[in-house]
Order: C-alpha cells, then sequence, then structure tokens
C-alpha cells in the first residue's frame, strides 16, 4: 500500500518550491492534492503533469475567505479533506533598526497569520469526516537560531512554532484525531534561494558558498528532502508523533 492511500492534501504555495514538491511526492505515494497558490496558472500547469489526482486552485493565504474557498474546493473534488500543508510564505532581509514596515506586515500577514487562516478554516472540515488527519507547518532554520539582518522573518516564523504547538495541544485535549507538526529547513534550493542567490553583489556561485557555509554539513538541501520529511508528518507512519519540530536543515541550528 501507497502511504497516502484514501489521503486528501491542500497545499498553500503548491505551484513551485517546497510546495510543489511535496504535492509531487503525496501523488506519488496514492494521494490526492489540491495544489493552492496565487500563481494559479503555474499550480494548474503542475497539476496537469501530475494527472487526476491533483487539481488547484487559486489562494491569497492572506485572505481567510479564500481560504474557506480552497477547502471548499477541495472537498467538492476529492469528497473530503485530511491534510493540510501550509507552505506558502516569503523571506526578505531587514534587521530591527531598518527593516521597511510594509515588509514586517508582509511577513506577519503571510507566514504567521496565513498560517493560522489556513489551520481555521481547514481543521473545521477535517473534523467533520472523523478520519486521522494531519497538518504539516513550515518553519524555519531562522525560528531556532535567528539572524540579526532577518527580524520580520524569524518572528514570523518563530510565532509559526509556537501556533503550531498550540493547535497539536488543542486537538489532543479535544479528542480530534489530527496532529499538528513543524519542519524547520535549513538553506533549500528553490526560486526563493534563487532570489537571494541573484539579490546582492556576489555572484550566484558565492552567494551559495556562503549560505552552505552555514549548514555543518556544507551545503544546500534539496526540496525532496524536505517534502520526505513532510510525507512522514503527513502519512499514519507518524501516528504518535505531534507537536513536534523537524529539521531539515543539515545541522544550520545547532551550529557551532
Amino acid at each position: 500500500m501507497a502511504r497516502m492511500d484514501g489521503k486528501v492534501a491542500l497545499i498553500s504555495g503548491g505551484a513551485e518550491g517546497l510546495g510543489a514538491a511535496i504535492g509531487e511526492l503525496i501523488v506519488a505515494e496514492g494521494g490526492k492534492v489540491m495544489l493552492a497558490d496565487l500563481q494559479l496558472d503555474k499550480a494548474q500547469a503542475l497539476a496537469d503533469t501530475l494527472g487526476e489526482n491533483a487539481v488547484a486552485a487559486q489562494l491569497d493565504v492572506r485572505q481567510l475567505d479564500q481560504w474557506e474557498m480552497a477547502v471548499a474546493a477541495t472537498v467538492s473534488q476529492f469528497g473530503k479533506l485530511n491534510v493540510l500543508c501550509n507552505v506558502a510564505g516569503i523571506s526578505e532581509p531587514g534587521n530591527t533598526a531598518d527593516v521597511d514596515l510594509d515588509s514586517w506586515h508582509r511577513h506577519i500577514d503571510i507566514n504567521l497569520t496565513g498560517t493560522f487562516y489556513g489551520c481555521r478554516a481547514a481543521l473545521r472540515e477535517m473534523e467533520k469526516n472523523g478520519e486521522k488527519g494531519a497538518i504539516v507547518n513550515i518553519g524555519s532554520m531562522l525560528a531556532l537560531r535567528v539572524g540579526a539582518d532577518m527580524a520580520a522573518y524569524c518572528a514570523s516564523k518563530a510565532g509559526v512554532q509556537a501556533f503550531t504547538r498550540t493547535v497539536a495541544l488543542d486537538c489532543a485535549k479535544r479528542g480530534v484525531p489530527i496532529r499538528a507538526n513543524l519542519i524547520h529547513p535549513g538553506a533549500i534550493r528553490t526560486p526563493m534561494f534563487e532570489r537571494y542567490q541573484n539579490a546582492g553583489p556576489a555572484t550566484p556561485e558565492e552567494a551559495e558558498a556562503a549560505f552552505a557555509a552555514n549548514h555543518p554539513m556544507q551545503r544546500i538541501g534539496e526540496a525532496d528532502e524536505v517534502a520526505r520529511a513532510a510525507l512522514y508528518l503527513a502519512s499514519d507512519e507518524s501516528s504518535f508523533t505531534t507537536g513536534c519540530d523537524l529539521t531539515v536543515d543539515g545541522g544550520g541550528s545547532i551550529r557551532e
């Protein structure tokens, strides 16, 4: 039996990067996915390649009504919802004194409030079917080992960490068979990472070497490495795991 047989997942940020890799793996393991993203055309193109077990929907995670529509579309297409993967996010540099205020609010609105809205909308539907469910949120190595020049990003992802634990405890306290866990990636080869590679005066090769040096394993992670961690947390293999922080960061959060 494939590891996601009978499971239906809704993935925010499903058009590319980590969200796309998670969606591809869930389908490969027998599940069905709703790829929800602001980039609807790109999400639809990916869904088309994955076949009848994948569809796409427009989603701005800052809008609760769009989350509710994405949840409803998932249930309409596949009959239920078992798994929520909150992957959509942004990362922009800026220290406390100089960070652009719009950037601060974008981080909170997308990374933290967007994750809250996703859980709020999905939990109500996931509870209805009475089946085992899982929520997989995306944190960051920088939620555990912060950087001086990433004030908004670090704060938003640390908030996601605390929020995920409250969801885990809430579901357990109420006897709801839904687990909530968190993945903390390091620098991962995605479009977001590529933007950082090309944002400064350094060459892409120099930028990659600098990022790799923050990981004791001395390299950049790959999207499928995070996707495999998400698959474990989304599947029944992690049935006694909730409120967990799973690092996929090459040792970056514990470096000397």
